[in-house]
């Protein structure tokens, strides 16, 4: 487990009698760039929020960087940046603000906290919309400064889930591009993405999802080995599943 960012042990998540997740088993190398894949309702939103701590474990255990997300909510929470696919914002606070008052939940000092927070506006190109609320935004700059918030405590593992909805082809490359360097300085990502171009474009290592259970996991080779695309292969294993 020591080599692993993420650990996760005989998970288990139901909402009622409804088991979303199953038993599910998996973990992540330090420094991957992992793609997370499945149909909708296979369990992928439910995995991310047990790790997350946005949803109650029913059974099973998760370790982010050694620690326990349950035992030590607080202290693994400070290794996870996740970057949603809802806008959980309010709506009207500033794009500085926002990035602001995350850095506060997070204890980051204020005169750090003012030069992260520069940086990532800078980075994505938010600076002359930082005195904008959230919701004068466009979709495309709204979805960056949900992915810049994210960012604002140096995470070790970063979530991201469907990141470039809503952005244009040029954002969506010059995002790459950024997530690349992110993950080439160390930092570890998880890439969920109904688009499977940029799954396959960015991740070196995949699981596959279905009913609750892993279906299949690999490198990005080991799926594409026989000279067939991701998204091929991902029809074959899901059996044609509407994602």
């Amino acid at each position: 487990m020591n080599d692993d960012i993420l650990f996760i042990d005989s998970l288990t998540k139901k909402y009622g009698k409804k088991i979303a997740v199953d038993n599910l088993n998996l973990s992540i190398r330090r420094g991957s760039f992992f793609g997370l894949l499945g149909p909708n309702g296979a369990g992928k939103s439910s995995t991310i929020h047990c790790i997350t701590g946005i949803g109650t474990i029913t059974s099973g255990r998760i370790f982010v960087d050694g620690i326990d997300v349950v035992g030590e909510y607080k202290e693994a929470r400070k290794k996870i940046g996740l970057s949603p696919q809802e806008f959980n914002v309010d709506i009207f606070a500033t794009s500085s603000d926002l990035l602001d008052y995350m850095g506060g939940y997070y204890g980051i000092p204020k005169s750090i906290r003012e030069e992260r927070i520069e940086i990532l506006l800078k980075r994505f190109e938010l600076y002359e919309h930082r005195n904008k609320k959230f919701k004068e935004l466009s979709g495309g700059l709204k979805r960056r400064l949900i992915l810049a918030r994210a960012l604002i405590h140096a995470p070790k593992l970063l979530i991201l889930d469907e990141p470039t909805a809503g952005i244009d082809v040029r954002q969506r490359h010059d995002l790459w591009e950024y997530l690349r360097e992110l993950n080439k300085a160390g930092t570890t990502i998880i890439l969920t993405s109904h688009y499977l171009e940029e799954v396959e474009a960015l991740c070196n290592n995949i699981a596959i999802i279905n009913n609750g259970i892993i279906v299949a996991e690999g490198t990005k080779d080991e799926f594409i080995r026989d000279g067939s695309s991701l998204e091929k292969k991902y029809l074959e294993i899901t059996q044609g599943a509407t994602y």
